[in-house]
């Protein structure tokens, strides 16, 4: 799962890009900025060996007027292969860091575009990663079951609700780690008496929130369970369907062996299993569809809030 969960009115590729942020994002929140653009590496090299290239006729002529040129000439072939060797640093080097340093400033600017609309998981506080981690558990359980890929669930709306159900989960957190740091900063530092009788009720609405949070993950867990439970059944009928399609291949062999008596009976039970298994995903799939309602007291503000509105800046 991804590091950094994302707004899910971000455009798409925004949001694949802000996924992918968080080493960026962790360095900005050291205080790191990109600044100016640095100087190419490659056009560093280009210009030291076209530099040396062209001092190479003037110090071989200072060479001659001097009278040094017999003791420093095996120099200069030693120059020549040392400005080549740089040439060829430089179209053989592939421009990772400058590339990079790019990459990080697209990032950096992306980043502040849409300060307010990604959560990266390390700003959570304990009890809150606990809590995001309970609902994206949950959310995973029902993308991946097989009732959902099978559309027996209301796929299209899971597709919706459940990103802004974790989008909006670990938004609150966030809020709320942030508010529990700065209250738990200002309790440690010793209270007056008069500022204790203000502190109690300020620590039960932090409480009273993390408790609405804990609701709405305890909400999407019972979910998860009914899907999973659908799931179940969906295997079962699944596995029974396919020993009803060979009966007629064990029909034929206790015929054969005389054992009609004792297996008829249990092969007559298979098709009654069927019919009840068959129920029994019903029963799961509208159960699960009844929980998911709970999720999604407004469905229709959901779907008119799923395009991004904001512009980049």
């Amino acid at each position: 799962m991804a590091d950094v969960i994302v707004d899910p009115r971000v455009p798409p590729k925004d949001a694949q890009s802000l996924r992918e942020s968080r080493d960026v994002l962790l360095k900005s929140r050291r205080g790191w900025t990109p600044g100016l653009r640095r100087p190419s590496r490659r056009g560093q090299y280009l210009m030291i060996a076209a530099f040396g290239l062209a001092a190479i006729p003037g110090v071989l002529l200072i060479l001659g007027l001097t009278g040094l040129g017999l003791f420093l000439l095996p120099l200069v072939p030693l120059a020549f292969v040392l400005l080549i060797a740089s040439l060829i640093e430089c179209f053989r080097r592939p421009k990772d860091e400058d590339d990079e340093f790019e990459h990080e400033r697209k990032l950096f600017s992306l980043l502040r575009c849409y300060e307010g609309h990604y959560v990266l998981v390390e700003d959570l506080d304990a009890s809150a990663g606990r809590l995001l981690t309970r609902a994206r558990r949950a959310i995973f359980v029902v993308t991946a079951s097989e009732v959902n890929a099978k559309g027996l669930l209301d796929d299209v709306r899971n597709a919706v609700m459940l990103p802004a159900q974790e989008w909006e989960i670990a938004r609150l957190l966030a809020k709320l780690s942030a508010v529990r740091a700065m209250h738990g900063a200002t309790v440690s530092q010793g209270l007056t008496p008069e500022a204790e009788a203000v502190v109690l009720p300020l620590t039960r609405a932090l409480d009273l929130s993390e408790e609405a949070v804990l609701a709405r993950v305890e909400a999407l867990e019972r979910y998860a369970a009914h899907v999973s439970e659908a799931d179940r059944a969906f295997q079962a009928r699944l596995q029974v369907e396919e020993l009803r399609g060979r009966v007629h291949q064990y029909e034929e062999l206790v015929a054969e062996t005389g054992a009609d008596a004792f297996a008829v009976p249990e092969l007559e039970r298979l098709a009654v299993d069927a019919g009840l298994l068959e129920r029994a995903l019903r029963r799961s799939v509208t159960s699960a569809q009844e929980v998911f309602g709970h999720l999604d007291p407004e469905p229709s503000a959901l779907r008119e809030g799923s395009g991004w509105s904001g512009t980049k800046g």
